[in-house]
């Protein structure tokens, strides 16, 4: 639970910038031609693919920043594969412990962040701002799942200047609202011990139902995290509200979208499950077992995944994920 908390709470932080107006005309960022391939693999789970893409663009544009955010993004999913558990009837990245394994990812972050703030010395633009925050939420996504309370608020707490800073700059960033839309659904759903620290800490309050119309918008007119918004509505929607088929309905086109990607198989049927449909929840958990996943630890674990939530719903396991 401690774990937990963290992870929101470094959600909440580096989000918690003074944007409470709801984007009417969304603001385009200047991207890489190859944007769109890159992050169609990192979210089909061919980290094969776009690991190495990632470096080609960190090779041709080392002022980018966002060479070194994709690459950790797509090392983002093979943690979520060694860091996820299968309870409370849904699959979902928990705990992790520190691993020297961790700081490929962590240095990414870094450079991301340091080629950032570089840009920004030379020319202030919201996009590089967005680019620091980014960059310093992807270390203090890493930093909660391992409990690194202090970590995480450090760098939480230097994303949010960043994004308030973009925000101030341009408020109609549409993958900003990813950030703060969290923030805004994860503060209103804190119990009261975490409503008490959040307070103590001197951390904005938010409603549930405003970050889920920024979620929105980040998912209808976000360039960048569209798809990374959904999955996690879906998930958001799944363990505190219980809108199974709200969240049904927002995970079928990741579904759809990323047929080869067998996380959004499991959450799809993590919530047939919790429908009682029982036939179409097998399917779903058959479809997870049958894609590819490029590495034997991240193919390992998926099995139990698999097996656990079949078991769970009385439905034996499948073979082993080839």
């Amino acid at each position: 639970m401690r774990r937990i908390f963290l992870t929101m709470l470094a959600l909440a932080i580096l989000a918690s910038a003074a944007h409470s107006a709801p984007a009417t005309a969304a603001n385009k960022l200047t991207l890489p031609a190859n944007t769109s391939t890159i992050l169609n693999h990192i979210y089909s789970g061919r980290t094969d693919l776009a690991i190495p893409e990632a470096r080609l663009l960190q090779q041709e544009n080392p002022n980018d920043p966002l060479g070194y955010i994709f690459e950790a993004e797509a090392r983002w999913w093979k943690i979520w594969w060694g860091s996820a558990e299968f309870k409370y009837g849904m699959s979902m990245a928990r705990h992790r412990e520190k691993t020297a394994a961790d700081q490929p990812y962590l240095e990414l972050a870094s450079k991301a962040y340091v080629v950032a703030t570089t840009n920004l010395a030379q020319q202030e633009s919201a996009q590089m701002h967005l680019y620091a925050g980014m960059a310093d939420a992807l270390a203090a996504r890493l930093y909660g799942l391992r409990g690194e309370g202090r970590n995480t608020a450090k760098f939480g707490v230097r994303a949010r200047e960043n994004l308030q800073r973009a925000f101030a700059l341009d408020p109609q960033l549409a993958d900003a609202d990813f950030g703060l839309g969290l923030y805004n659904y994860y503060v209103d759903t804190l119990s009261a011990m975490a409503r008490m620290l959040r307070f103590m800490m001197g951390i904005p309050g938010g409603s549930k139902e405003q970050g889920i119309r920024q979620l929105h918008v980040a998912i209808a007119d976000g360039q960048l995290t569209p798809a990374v918004a959904r999955y996690y509505l879906v998930i958001n929607l799944h363990n505190f509200d219980q809108r199974y088929e709200d969240a049904l309905l927002l995970i079928t086109p990741l579904v759809e979208q990323y047929p080869d990607n067998p996380i959004f198989h499991l959450a799809q049927g993590d919530l047939y499950a919790k429908l009682g449909r029982k036939q179409l929840a097998l399917a779903a958990y058959h479809a997870a077992a049958d894609a590819k996943v490029n590495d034997d630890e991240s193919r390992s674990n998926l099995a139990k995944l698999v097996q656990a939530s079949m078991a769970a719903i009385g439905g034996g396991g499948p073979e082993a994920p080839k």
